[in-house]
Parts: structure tokens; C-alpha cells; sequence
């Protein structure tokens, strides 16, 4: 099998398509036209070849569409304006007025927003279990429940789901359940979702795949059972992504692989110097030995990235903590991850939290760490920590 990095180095070249260009210029377009009546005729009833609107697809969006698809062992991909896109799309294509959706109580807070301000509004009945759950989904599975939602590691504390366990269980009490999971974090490099028991793969492209903090965008990637569904939401969205952003996605691709290997190795040096730190009590990031969810992480991950999560031994004020953060030179504080930048963030879980309560008394700060020298990224935060009283 084609090792992943040669895939990233290959995919979605067509030179021969471009006059010799290597990379696939980015189409701009709205109106695409037709060659005579007929084609317009077959694209209304969904029989021609290609796009028939821009909305649906240009020869960059398809070309990125085939790049993630082949990189996650997908048989289809498809890409969206934003990652929250993807996130709604996925959950549209399976849920109605009636159904039931499994959440992790783990899960991205803006995915919990869309659940609780919107998919209940139109009737669909929302349970948030437990990340640790595990087999004891089967518990929660009702003849209505429709999808189950996954997010490994949960998102701001980082627990390890045991999706295998999850998947078998809960498909075991009702087979029509269709598994969801958020692959951002693991990235096509470090996670295989259907090796695993997921059904549809989601990524926010905005993070790794771009990795340059400059676009916004969604995938999904499914295998072939449940790719009409998802493309039958998407075309329902309008939630289309540019060719400019097409063109920066397969750029960033093609650097994929050597740049979360970069923050697998940084984010693993700060985390083992944060762990001796006297002012922190806990640090959350799985690939680190005896740190929550690490076995689970060891057998279904084969890396990891550059976000995870420490809680300080005290909680300081809202004063302390801006004279902790406020003159950072290297961290900066801003939302979004996966770019070359470091930033940090305070966390606060109370408000996006209803079944798990935080066991931790102290204040929680969520890290990325960047493709800058750990040593200077030490210097900046034990400078930080020596602010704290």
C-alpha cells in the first residue's frame, strides 16, 4: 500500500490537464455553460457528467475532493465553505423531525450549539453521554437513534473515546445507526476512521490540512453507502467553498505529513516539560505516558498534533491570568488551531458541559503548539508561570 506521505507528494497533480502546470490553478467561477440543450436537459435531471453550477463543484473542488478521499481511504469526500459545514451538513443528512442523536458530551462547542439550537427546534430528540461510555451505549440506543456522534480526543480536555467499542455496540442494538466522528484533531496521518468503526469522517480543513491559518473549510468523506445522503445535504447547503481556498488546500496538503509530525514532536516536548512543572497539576494530552486516555490513544492512534490542554494547580483571577498571558511573546491568544502559530487560551467548561463535570478545580488552559524552537516556546511559558502569584 502507497505510504501516506508519498500520497500527499502525488495526488491531484494532472500537469497534462493544465499545459505541464503542476498545481491545479484555482477556477473562479459561477455560471458554467453548456454545449447545447441537451446537456443543460441532462444536467436538470442529474444525468450529466459534470457540474452544471459552480455551487456543485469545479475542476478544483473535485480535484481536492479525490486528493482527501484517496488519503483517507474514503471511496468519496466532499468539501465545504467551513468546518462547522461539514459538522451541520453530516448531521442534516441523517436527522429529522423524530429522530434520535447520540452526542458526546465532549464535543467542539459550536457543534453542541447547532444540536441545541437548532436540531432540537426541528424535533430531533438530543441525548450527550459520556465520552468514557464506551460499550455502554447500547444502553442509550433507542429504535429512533439515527446517528451517534464521536470526537477523539473530546474537545478542550481531550478524552480518548473507544470508538471501536462504541461503533460494535451500539450498531449491535440498532444497525441503522450511522457513526459521525470528528477526525480533526487525529488527521488523515495519525487516524483511520473507518478502520474503526466510524461511517462518516469529518475534518476541519480550516486547521492541519491548510496549516497556514489562511482558510476556511469543511470535509466529509464517507464510503460509498452513505455518500447520496451527504451529497444530497450539501447541495442543499449552498455551503460551497471557493477555488482560491480549493487551490490553498491542496497547496497545504502537499506539507501535511511533515508538519504535524513537527507538532507531534513539539507539542510532545512541551507537554513532558509541562508535566514537572511545579505550578501545573495536570497535563492533558493523550500521547503522553500516564496521561487520561494514553492506552486508548496508543492502540487506535499513530500520532498526534500539536493541541492539548494543562490545568493549573490554583485558579487565578481574571486580573492574575491576564498579567499571566497579556505579555506572552510567542503564545498568542486567538481561537482556531493547526496553523504554524502557537496559541493559547483559557477554558472555562461549565457552559458547554452537562453530563461530564469537570473534575478539575484548577484553571485549564488549551495549547497549540507551533513549528517554533520548543526551547523558546519554554522560555515564553515558564516566564508566563512565573508570573502567576
Amino acid at each position: 500500500m502507497t505510504k501516506k506521505e508519498t500520497l500527499l507528494a502525488t495526488l491531484g497533480s494532472t500537469p497534462d490537464k493544465h499545459r505541464g502546470i503542476i498545481n491545479i490553478p484555482a477556477y473562479r467561477a459561477s455560471t458554467i455553460l453548456f454545449p447545447d440543450l441537451a446537456a443543460l436537459e441532462a444536467s436538470e435531471r442529474g444525468q450529466y457528467p459534470l457540474p452544471g453550477y459552480a455551487r456543485y463543484g469545479t475542476p478544483s473542488t473535485q480535484a481536492l475532493e479525490e486528493f482527501l478521499a484517496k488519503l483517507e481511504d474514503a471511496d468519496h469526500a466532499i468539501v465545504l465553505s467551513t468546518g462547522l459545514a461539514a459538522i451541520t451538513v453530516s448531521l442534516t443528512a441523517f436527522l429529522g423531525n423524530g429522530d434520535h442523536l447520540l452526542m458526546v458530551d465532549s464535543v467542539y462547542g459550536s457543534t453542541r450549539k447547532f444540536c441545541d439550537q437548532e436540531l432540537a427546534r426541528f424535533g430531533v430528540d438530543i441525548t450527550y453521554y459520556d465520552p468514557a461510555i464506551g460499550e455502554g451505549i447500547a444502553e442509550l440506543v433507542k429504535p429512533n437513534t439515527r446517528v451517534v456522534f464521536v470526537e477523539s480526543p473530546g474537545s478542550l480536555t481531550f478524552e480518548v473515546q473507544d470508538i471501536p467499542a462504541i461503533s460494535k455496540a451500539a450498531k449491535a442494538k440498532n444497525p441503522d445507526v450511522v457513526i459521525i466522528g470528528d477526525n480533526t484533531w487525529g488527521t488523515p496521518i495519525y487516524f483511520h476512521p473507518f478502520e474503526l468503526g466510524i461511517d462518516v469522517s469529518i475534518h476541519s480543513a480550516t486547521k492541519y490540512i491548510s496549516g497556514h491559518s489562511d482558510l476556511m473549510m469543511g470535509v466529509i468523506s464517507c464510503k460509498k453507502k452513505h455518500y447520496s445522503e451527504l451529497r444530497r445535504s450539501f447541495a442543499n447547503s449552498g455551503a460551497c467553498p471557493t477555488g482560491d481556498n480549493c487551490y490553498l488546500a491542496l497547496r497545504g496538503l502537499r506539507t501535511l505529513a511533515v508538519r504535524v509530525a513537527q507538532h507531534y514532536k513539539n507539542g510532545l516536548a512541551i507537554a513532558q516539560w509541562l508535566s514537572t512543572h511545579p505550578k501545573v497539576a495536570h497535563v492533558l494530552h493523550p500521547g503522553l505516558p500516564g496521561a487520561p486516555g494514553h492506552e486508548l490513544w496508543k492502540r487506535d492512534f499513530s500520532g498526534a498534533c500539536g493541541l492539548f490542554s494543562i490545568v493549573l494547580k490554583d485558579k487565578p483571577s481574571s486580573e492574575q491570568l491576564a498579567a499571566m498571558l497579556n505579555p506572552m511573546h510567542y503564545f498568542h491568544m486567538g481561537y482556531s488551531w493547526g496553523g504554524y502559530e502557537s496559541l493559547i487560551i483559557p477554558v472555562t467548561l461549565a457552559p458547554i458541559r452537562s453530563v461530564t463535570k469537570s473534575p478539575y478545580s484548577g484553571q485549564i488552559l488549551r495549547l497549540h503548539i507551533g513549528l517554533e524552537h520548543p526551547d523558546d516556546l519554554k522560555a515564553d511559558l515558564e516566564q508566563a508561570l512565573a508570573r502567576l502569584p
